[in-house]
Formats: structure tokens, C-alpha cells, sequence
């Protein structure tokens, strides 16, 4: 069974997610809202991981071993000024659309082993990354006048 795979991608997209949103808050700080939803952000996706890590473990059993190059690294390091908060909005965004594609299917898995129990961590949390989307894409859209048109 190879939903062990995607259980272990998305628990480690997750936590990369959570450092990510870390040091955009700690690159970012002056902006207002950055650091502390960021890191309430982090918090979220440290809690996902969490609620995952249970079912990671009990699918793993038999499992065979993972595939090379399951895993992707989209987050390589925060910039500077209107266009680094900018870019690094949009790794957050990229990261955490991986992270959104990863649940829905492994909600589909869910509903082949009939897993109640993922089902429901999988619902919740699916929901909670969708609101993380909309958040970023509106602090993107706020950053991108003044980061593509006013001159540094």
C-alpha cells in the first residue's frame, strides 16, 4: 500500500511549511501582520503535522520503501524588502498548494480504506490549509503594488 508515502510527504511538507512560515515571520518582522500570523501559521501546520504523525506511523507497517525524489524542497531561504517579502509570500503559497493537493488525496485514500479516523484529521485540516491559501494570496495581492511599482 503506498498511502504510507503520501502520509509521510505530507507530514514532512507540513513541518517544512511550519519552519518556512518561521523565518518569513523572523525575516518580515517590521511588517505588522507578517510575524505574527506567520507564525500563528506555523503553529497551525505544527499541529497538522501532530494530528498526521499517528497515522504515519501505523501505515507505515509493510510498507515498501519510499520512492527517491518523493519529496520536494520548495522553501530554500528568505529575501529582503518589498520583493523578497513578496517572493517569499509566493514559496509559502507554493508550499502550502502542495500541501492542499497532498490532503485531497489522501482524503481519497481515506475513503478507499475507509479510514474514519484519518477522514476526519484530513477534512479538518484540509479546510484550515485552504484558509492559509486565501490569506496568502490576499497578502500577496497587498505587497505587489508596492513591491513591483515604487522604486526601492
Amino acid at each position: 500500500m503506498h498511502l504510507a508515502h503520501y502520509l509521510g510527504l505530507l507530514h514532512r511538507a507540513q513541518v517544512n511549511l511550519a519552519d518556512a512560515f518561521r523565518q518569513v515571520a523572523t525575516a518580515h518582522a517590521e511588517e505588522p501582520d507578517i510575524q505574527h500570523l506567520c507564525q500563528q501559521q506555523a503553529q497551525r501546520c505544527d499541529a497538522h503535522a501532530e494530528q498526521l504523525h499517528p497515522f504515519v506511523v501505523h501505515y507505515a507497517a509493510g510498507a515498501p520503501d519510499e520512492p527517491d525524489r518523493l519529496h520536494s524542497q520548495l522553501f530554500t531561504g528568505t529575501r529582503t524588502g518589498g520583493i523578497g517579502l513578496l517572493r517569499d509570500l509566493q514559496d509559502l503559497y507554493l508550499m502550502a498548494a502542495e500541501c492542499d493537493i497532498t490532503w485531497t488525496v489522501v482524503g481519497q485514500a481515506a475513503y478507499g480504506v475507509r479510514d474514519e479516523d484519518l477522514l476526519a484529521v484530513v477534512l479538518r485540516c484540509e479546510g484550515e490549509t485552504a484558509v492559509q491559501l486565501k490569506w496568502l494570496r490576499t497578502r500577496m495581492k497587498a505587497a505587489a503594488p508596492q513591491a513591483l511599482v515604487v522604486a526601492d
